[in-house]
């Protein structure tokens, strides 16, 4: 058997053929939830409620006032047809308004997660500064009660040279009379 001629790059994942590589459109997985939302959503609406009147008036009008030979729903059965396409209608929307306020109350969940993961991280970072704060203040007032003076400043800096030693790049001591005569 022959070999493939394509090399197998490891730094892309598989199935991937770069850049310029032809993409096929996937179908939504969401479709049908995005569209029982927007059922759910056009349901309430005072367009919906004013068409659903006009059709049954509409319906009711056409089976009372046409020829008795073009009327498809009988008056004297109590509109038989247009209480079946209306119980259909009902049996249909129901389950689709359920199902789309089970994806909201999914969303719903991320979100409180999400917000109650940033309330915990605002807690901590809240604490943080007030510790912050305190120690700032700590620091502040003990500046406060500690007067410092020259005299203070010239014995801390004298200590400060005397423990770091004498300076190597200073001239060195003058020779007196006495060290020639030794």
């Amino acid at each position: 058997m022959a070999r493939s001629s394509r090399r197998v790059s490891l730094d892309a994942p598989r199935g991937r053929g770069g850049v310029l590589a032809p993409r096929t459109p996937q179908p939504s997985r969401d479709r049908f939830g995005r569209f029982t939302e927007w059922i759910a959503r056009n349901m309430g609406t005072p367009a919906f409620l004013l068409g659903l009147t006009l059709f049954c008036v509409g319906w009711i009008v056409w089976n009372t006032a046409a020829p008795v030979a073009w009327r498809f729903d009988s008056q004297e059965f109590g509109f038989t047809a247009l209480t079946l396409v209306l119980s259909l209608q009902a049996s249909y929307a129901a389950p689709l308004i359920l199902l789309a306020q089970n994806r909201q109350d999914d969303r719903d969940r991320v979100q409180i997660e999400q917000d109650r993961q940033r309330a915990e991280r605002n807690l901590a970072d809240t604490e943080y500064l007030a510790r912050e704060i305190v120690a700032l203040r700590m620091a502040v007032s003990d500046y406060r009660n500690d007067a410092i003076t020259k005299d203070v400043l010239r014995a801390e800096l004298k200590q400060l040279l005397e423990s770091i030693g004498p300076d190597p790049d200073a001239a060195p001591p003058a020779e007196t009379n006495r060290d020639r005569s030794s």
